[in-house]
């Protein structure tokens, strides 16, 4: 026990380890963080009961909306202005509120603008006319909705459909369920590329790598040492993650753990891999956070974290597809949300972890330690 104690590469780990922990920031951006974003969202996507939709009214004579609002909406005062609520009940898929304002037609563009609205409705010889922005799908949906109540107000209001709705209840088909795999996977790649990236530029910027390796000390145990630590926080900020989602949302895992713990490690490999590659040369931590960053942010924004990335053009998938930080959250995903076992991570996990351990070998090649 005591020469364990006494290994080189055990004190390195312990020394980065207690360093890390001492460090607030590196608590709250790591562990609290991501727990609030999945809250945050998890709520707002998942217990919302109402649809609400803000339509701006910019009318020179009273159309057909002007009936149906005197005889379903409610008026009130809010902040000096007359708005009118018009609230329609679906027990099936959820309640719709509509808030109509009268305002003038530049007033009704800035607040389109500002996100504020959804709709301006003006009137053409006393008809209804809809101005919305066609790529807003929340703009798209108030549309339909209201059109179609302006149509039939009776219909929507009893609810009835020409056909049966059956909404789906199942494990995996909520936004929550799409979102946490996407935050397991970017916690990831976030404390490993500023754990281990940042790491290694401060110190070389501060001269304490070439005081380093002026010791006895092996250069394989330091990146050995940051390496384990940052597994280590990420195991940590993993399960704390998963223990709220489940307290909270009944997320569950329904794939094979094992699996889900090979890729895992893949992932850390991988992210330690591009980690030490981009650290590799660099000397300025202002030049540090911008390579960061550069590597980052693209694949926070394309590799289906919030949202999935068959949004974007066809022709981009297949190059979305090839990122580490994709390959990682489909992983991950498909074991929480679609029962996927070993057969399954194979692939994902060897080339991850071929993918690591080559940009780790060039990394290393052009290391600079001083």
């Amino acid at each position: 026990m005591k020469s364990f104690k006494s290994n080189q590469l055990y004190q390195l780990t312990l020394t980065q380890f207690l360093e890390t922990i001492r460090e607030p920031e590196v608590l709250f951006w790591g562990i609290i963080f991501p727990v609030l974003i999945s809250i945050g969202l998890g709520l707002a996507f998942t217990q919302k009961t109402e649809s609400k939709f803000h339509v701006i009214l910019v009318e020179t004579q009273p159309t057909e909306l002007d009936s149906l609002l005197c005889l379903y909406a409610q008026p009130e005062q809010i902040e000096g202005k007359e708005i009118r609520t018009w609230k329609v009940p679906d027990d099936i898929l959820g309640n719709t509120a509509f808030r109509f304002e009268r305002k003038d037609w530049h007033s009704a563009i800035v607040s389109l603008k500002r996100g504020e609205a959804d709709l301006i409705v003006t009137d053409s010889t006393g008809r209804m006319q809809y101005h919305f922005d066609p790529h807003n799908s929340q703009a798209q949906l108030a549309y339909m909705k209201l059109s179609a109540l302006v149509h039939s107000p009776e219909a929507s209001v009893t609810t009835t459909a020409a056909a049966p709705i059956r909404p789906l209840t199942l494990k995996g088909v909520r936004y929550i369920d799409f979102l946490v795999p996407g935050l397991i996977a970017f916690g990831i790649m976030s404390s490993i590329l500023w754990g281990v990236s940042y790491t290694i530029i401060e110190r070389r910027s501060q001269k304490l790598l070439r005081r380093m390796i002026a010791t006895p000390m092996k250069k394989s145990n330091f990146l050995f040492a940051l390496m384990f630590v940052r597994i280590l926080m990420n195991i940590v900020e993993a399960l704390i993650l998963f223990f709220f989602v489940w307290w909270l949302f009944d997320i569950q895992i329904q794939g094979n753990i094992g699996a889900l713990l090979v890729l895992f490690m893949a992932g850390n490999i991988a992210f330690t891999g591009i980690a030490v590659l981009v650290s590799c040369h660099t000397s300025k931590t202002e030049v540090g956070t911008g390579w960061i960053n550069a590597v980052q942010m693209p694949m926070m924004i394309l590799s289906g974290i919030f949202f999935s990335y068959h949004n974007f053009p066809e022709w981009s998938i297949r190059i979305i597809k090839l990122l580490p930080l994709t390959a990682l959250t489909d992983g991950i995903r498909s074991i929480f949300n679609e029962g996927a076992g070993w057969m399954e991570i194979i692939t994902p996990s060897v080339a991850l972890s071929v993918f690591g351990m080559l940009c780790l070998v060039i990394g290393m090649r052009f290391f600079k330690w001083y």
